[in-house]
This record gives C-alpha cells, sequence and structure tokens, in this order.
C-alpha cells in the first residue's frame, strides 16, 4: 500500500515523510501520533525444523545438565578425559597434587578449632537425638573423612546439627521409646541414617537437585526459627534439672511439662546451668562483634565442658542433684551394618525419617557450602554435594553414625580459621579420632546442664530477625510461609509445621500457574515502546487495539481463567468506548506473547476459541511474538492455520499497530478530527 492511500484510510495529512496515527489518551481526548510512513514490518520467521527426540534430548539436557558438566572433556585427548574423569568423580584428586606445606599449617590450625568444637556439640547433639553421647563422637569422626575425598567445598566442616538431631529423635521417638527400647531406636536411627544417604545419593546421581528447591528461603528461616525455640525449650530439662520430661516437642507440651514438675527444679543445677549459659552466650556476642576473635567462641564449648567437669568431680556435684553423662565407651566406631533394619513394621517410619532428615540436612550442607564459596570466589557443584552427603551418610550407617551434614557453626569457625582445604575435615577426625581412644573417661563426670548450655548457644543463630523483616519488606505472602512455618513447628510439630510451610508454598505457586498475570498494553508518547498501562502514566491507549500482555506459560491449568479474563477486557474496553460520542471502536485485539514460553494442547484449544469469540464481534485476533513452540504447535492445528498469515502475526507491538493501522475502518473525520489535523503544522 502506498503512503497516499494509506494516509487517505487514516484522514491524516502527510507531512515530511510521516503519517498522523489517531490515538486516544486516558482522558478520552483524540490527539495524533507522528509514526514513520517507511517503518519495516519484520517478518515472523518459522523455527528451524527439529525432530521431536532432538526436542525431548534438548529438554532432558536443560532439565538434568543445566550447568554442561561434560563441557571440560571436549576436545581433551584419551588420557585427559580419564583425569578429568577421575577429579570429577573424586573432587580431592583436583587439590591434592598442588597441595603444600603452607595450606597444611593453615588447615591444622582451622581443623583443631573445629574439633574444639565439634567433640561438645557432638555429645550434646546426639542426646538431642535421643540417642547415646558417643553416637555423636562417631558421627565426628568417620563422615569427615568420606566428604573430604568427595566433597567439593573448601569450608564445609562435616557432622551432627541440630536441626536433623531434633527431627531424628521426634520422628523415631513417636513410634519407639529411646529409654524403654533403645536398642531397637539405635537400629531405627541407623537405618533412617542409610535411607537419608540413599536419597541424597540418589538426587545428585540422577541430577534431581532442582527438588529441594521446594524448601524456599521463608520456609526455611521460619523452620529454623520455630526448630531453635523448641531446641531451646527442649534444653530446660538439663538446665532445671527435671527428671520426668515430655518426649513432646510442640511448645504447649514443653511448657505444659516444665511447670507441672517445678517439685524437680534443682536450684543447683540452674544457678551452674545459668552461669555456664551466660559465659557461651558471652563469648559468642564476642566472637560476632570481632570475627578476628572467633576462637573465642569456637573454644569456648570445650572449655566450658573441661571447667564444668572439674567442678562436678572436686565436689561430688552428682550426688546433689546435677546429672552426669556417665562413662563413655572407648574406641573406634563399632560396625553397624547388621543392625540395618529393612522389614517389619516399622520400614515406613524409617524411610519417612530419611526422607525427611536428608532433605533438610542435604539443603541445610548445600546452603552454608554456597555461602562460604560466595565469600572466596570458587564454586561449589550442587550435585557432587548431594553424592558426597550422601555418600558420606551411607558409609556413616554402617559405622555407628547418624545423620551428618555441613554444619553452619562449625563451618563459620573453619571459615575464620583460615581453612584452605578439606584437609581440615582430615585433621578434625583425627582429633576426635584420638579423643575416641584415649580421652573418654574424662567425660565421665561432665554434666548434662552443660550440654544444654551448648545447644542452647548453638541454636540461637538460626533465628533470622534481620532476614525475617527483609521478607516481609519484600513480599508479604512469603512472610504468611514464613509465619506457618514458624508456628507450626512451634505448636504441630517439627515435621508436620515444615510439610504445611511447603504446601503454602506450593498453593502460592499454583495460584501463579493458574492465575497468571495479564496486563493491558499502552503506547509510550513519540515512540514505538508499549507498556502496562496501570504501571507508566504516561502510556496511552490506542484507539482501535485493544493490546493484552500475557506473562505466563498457557496451559491446561490456565486456559479457561485467560479466555474469561480476555473477554472481560474486550468487554469492559467496548463498554468504556460506546459511552463516548467520539471513539473508534474496538478492531483488534493484540495478544503480546514475549513472556509466553510454552503452550499445550489446551492452550492451542484457547487460541482457536478466542479467535472465534472475537470474530463474533467483529473484531480480529492478532498475536505478537509467539515464541517457536508456539508458532510450531498452532501451526499443526488444522484450524489455525488463519493465524500463519502476516497480517496474524507481528514481531513487535508497534509494528502491528502501524501496520494495521492502515486498514482501520475508522469514522468520518468529525469536526474534532478537523481541528485536529489542522493543528499539525505543515512545511512552509
Amino acid at each position: 500500500m502506498d503512503e497516499g492511500s494509506r494516509n487517505k484510510r487514516l484522514h491524516c495529512p502527510s507531512t515530511n515523510g510521516t503519517t498522523q496515527k489517531p490515538m486516544e489518551s486516558k482522558e478520552g481526548a483524540h490527539c495524533l501520533e507522528v509514526i514513520p510512513a517507511s517503518m519495516e514490518v519484520h517478518r515472523v520467521e518459522q523455527p528451524p525444523a527439529r525432530s521431536f527426540c532432538q526436542k525431548l534430548k534438548n529438554k532432558l539436557l536443560e532439565m538434568f545438565f543445566p550447568d554442561d558438566p561434560l563441557r571440560q572433556f571436549k576436545g581433551q585427548s584419551t588420557k585427559q578425559k580419564w583425569i578429568l574423569g577421575a577429579q570429577y568423580i573424586l573432587p580431592i584428586l583436583q587439590w591434592a597434587p598442588h597441595y603444600t606445606f603452607k595450606l597444611f599449617k593453615s588447615d591444622v590450625v582451622s581443623g583443631l578449632t573445629i574439633a574444639s568444637l565439634a567433640i561438645p556439640q557432638g555429645i550434646s547433639y546426639a542426646k538431642l537425638a535421643n540417642l547415646p553421647p558417643i553416637v555423636g563422637l562417631y558421627s565426628s569422626f568417620v563422615p569427615p573423612l568420606i566428604y573430604a575425598v568427595f566433597g567439593s567445598s573448601r569450608d564445609l566442616a562435616v557432622g551432627p546439627v541440630s536441626i536433623a538431631s531434633l527431627m531424628l529423635g521426634s520422628m523415631l521417638s513417636k513410634e519407639v521409646s529411646p529409654i524403654k527400647d533403645p536398642v531397637l531406636f539405635l537400629q531405627l536411627a541407623f537405618t533412617s541414617t542409610f535411607f537419608a544417604g540413599l536419597f541424597q545419593a540418589s538426587l545428585g546421581l540422577l541430577r534431581l537437585g532442582f527438588l529441594i528447591d521446594f524448601l524456599s528461603k521463608a520456609i526455611l528461616i521460619g523452620f529454623m526459627a520455630g526448630a531453635a525455640v523448641i531446641v531451646s525449650l527442649q534444653q530446660l530439662k538439663s538446665l532445671l534439672g527435671i527428671t520426668h520430661f515430655t518426649p513432646q516437642m510442640g511448645l504447649v507440651p514443653v511448657l505444659d511439662s516444665v511447670f507441672h514438675h517445678t517439685k524437680e527444679w534443682s536450684w543447683e543445677t540452674i544457678l551452674m546451668g545459668f552461669c555456664f549459659l551466660v559465659l557461651l552466650l558471652l563469648a559468642r556476642h564476642v566472637s560476632t562483634k570481632r570475627p578476628k576473635l572467633f576462637w573465642v567462641s569456637a573454644g569456648a564449648p570445650l572449655a566450658c565442658v573441661i571447667v564444668s567437669t572439674i567442678i562436678v568431680f572436686a565436689f561430688k556435684a552428682q550426688h546433689h542433684g546435677i546429672s552426669v553423662i556417665g562413662k563413655l565407651q572407648e574406641g573406634l566406631n563399632p560396625p553397624s551394618w547388621n543392625m540395618l533394619v529393612f522389614h517389619g513394621s516399622h520400614l515406613g517410619l524409617v524411610i519417612k525419617t530419611g526422607f525427611v532428615t536428608g532433605i533438610i540436612s542435604l539443603t541445610e550442607g548445600i546452603a552454608v557450602g554456597r555461602t562460604f564459596a560466595a565469600l572466596k570466589d570458587y564454586r561449589v557443584d550442587g550435585n557432587k554435594e548431594m553424592m558426597a552427603i550422601g555418600l558420606m551418610n551411607i558409609v556413616g550407617s554402617f559405622t555407628s553414625c547418624y545423620v551428618t551434614t555441613g554444619a553452619f557453626s562449625r563451618s563459620a569457625v573453619n571459615h575464620n580459621a583460615g581453612a584452605k582445604t578439606a584437609v581440615s575435615n582430615i585433621v578434625m577426625s583425627i582429633t576426635v579420632m584420638v579423643t575416641l581412644l584415649f580421652l573418654m573417661p574424662l567425660f565421665e563426670y561432665t554434666p548434662n546442664l552443660v550440654l544444654g548450655a551448648i545447644i542452647v548457644t548453638a541454636v540461637i543463630g538460626l533465628v533470622d530477625v534481620p532476614a525475617a523483616i527483609n521478607i516481609w519488606r519484600t513480599d508479604k505472602f512469603d512472610f504468611v510461609v514464613m509465619l506457618t512455618a514458624f508456628f507450626g513447628v512451634l505448636f504441630i510439630s517439627v515435621q508436620e509445621g515444615l510439610a504445611i510451610a511447603v504446601g503454602v508454598s506450593i498453593f502460592k505457586i499454583l495460584l501463579q500457574v493458574t492465575r497468571p498475570r495479564t496486563v493491558v498494553l499502552g503506547s509510550i508518547p513519540g515512540s514505538d515502546i508499549y507498556r502496562n498501562l496501570h504501571h507508566y502514566k504516561d502510556a496511552v491507549e490506542v484507539p482501535g487495539f485493544l493490546i493484552i500482555s500475557i506473562e505466563a506459560p498457557i496451559n491446561f491449568a490456565n486456559s479457561m481463567y485467560l479466555n474469561e479474563r480476555i473477554l472481560r477486557w474486550v468487554e469492559e474496553y467496548e463498554e468504556k468506548e460506546n459511552a463516548k460520542k467520539h471513539s473508534i471502536n474496538i478492531q483488534y485485539v493484540i495478544l503480546d506473547m514475549s513472556a509466553v514460553s510454552g503452550i499445550d494442547t489446551t492452550g492451542v484449544t484457547l487460541i482457536k476459541e478466542l479467535k472465534k469469540a472475537i470474530e463474533k464481534k467483529g473484531m480480529e485476533l492478532v498475536l505478537v511474538n509467539p515464541l517457536g513452540e508456539i508458532i510450531e504447535k498452532l501451526q499443526r492445528a488444522a484450524e489455525t492455520r488463519d493465524f500463519m498469515r502476516p497480517e496474524n502475526l507481528y514481531l513487535t507491538v508497534g509494528e502491528a499497530v502501524t501496520s494495521l493501522s492502515s486498514s482501520m475502518k475508522i469514522h468520518p473525520p468529525t469536526t474534532y478530527d478537523e481541528e485536529a489535523q489542522a493543528a499539525v503544522p505543515h512545511p512552509n
């Protein structure tokens, strides 16, 4: 179509090689927008032909191998490929050949430092899991050695952690009493650890790590805070000297047990426990304010254990109401593969416990590893971490260990102590080994109250108030999810509170999928840019056009909603235009599909039905920038071949409006139009 005929249809004169397109502002007043007469309308290309197998291969690669781990093998010799393969499976082979004595000195210092923290924490967390204290030390010996070989983090310090210990103990104790049947309870703990490791390693091997992404930051912050409160309240048993205490983990049962057994409170225990708790909190505060004094909080737990043990031994305090650990078994980890239970009525329990504790510990370990890797500017491979943590738990279940992962407190100490490689874990493990072989009699008079104080001090750091405030400021729905996890853990149970929070998060995702965002676009004057009318005040409606942007994939879950929402936009637009005296009836409905990443069969049906409904109203449906997958599926649908015509497909909204304006059926020019045209400056 030449310029003259285009100007005739638009009822606008040509000035300096441009044409005037009638526009309408938000107030309803007509205006003229100058657009280039020579604007080129680009053709929408068909995507290159690919077979179903090629498409499936590409989708699977993007799903399971987004990091493309095989790219390092390209162009390498056969020998080099074998070396790279061995290094990929065993990360220790990457740094061991370049290891120096200077690095070793740093790792020895950090290893001894975290050992001073790991020994008292290991004993404490084992009691938190309702397991014999010695199992906590076993779990600080073997797993770090496995991780040093297979792990990819330089800073992660491996061992028992509070949350996994709490969940393991609470889930198993619901069906089996650790006091009445300690042997069976220990068997179930080792079996749960095996299944946790098996599940973790499977996630890494099958590259299914995206499953743990369902535990969002909001869930973890709320869950950790709630668990920290429950763990701290559970320690009132040791800090108050209560003998009969509830095994339940809810806030109400714990407080009820505390205040219904006031006669069992021991003032000696309370006084001594309060003093050590204050010392530990003070040491933690000093290290927090001055990171260079990290060794204060790292060595404080072991120092408190030594001092409290000496006090109890010197004053025979165990005869005055202060409970002690008692004798601990000497020697290294005994084998426990013969204790694993893969049959019977408790099989479902250990699988469920292994799954939940495995997910939680895996999430914590990877999060901690990535945090410190970012600080030192190196990369942690998530899939390698899953396999490393899974393998160390599988081996641990064979050697009298329970669920372990990377602990934040120990990893922070390891990082601040100057750890350079995973050798720090080996040094820690050797230190624990020496303790198991020669120092176990020294813990016989260690009071339980100091272990409770150590646990309380360790879990306080899990209550992240600044992060909660930031979530409130950023996303109110995420804040609700966080509170759901927090109060669910407090008032229901640890695992059920976590499950409810995950369910709320999934509900949020379903809302986003089933109710995708759709907005009406307007033109930014003086440009070919189109933006949300409710967002940009300068954006104005284009007379004769209804431009809608869909910002989500179109599928069976949201097709009905999109159909109703788009037709409602059309009806509202028609009602608004009919109420105006000088208006151009809507002639084109433009769907901007730039943000539509995919479409299924139901979505294709939606496009067909939408086209028919719009055509019945005397309008035409136009698609803008559909992706290759969408074009292919529309092309295959026999009844939608009309969408492949040039006048139904455009690359940009600007090109669509420019091209379609030339064929619009506009009412005869009114007096207002003539005045508007006269206002356009003409060349002299």
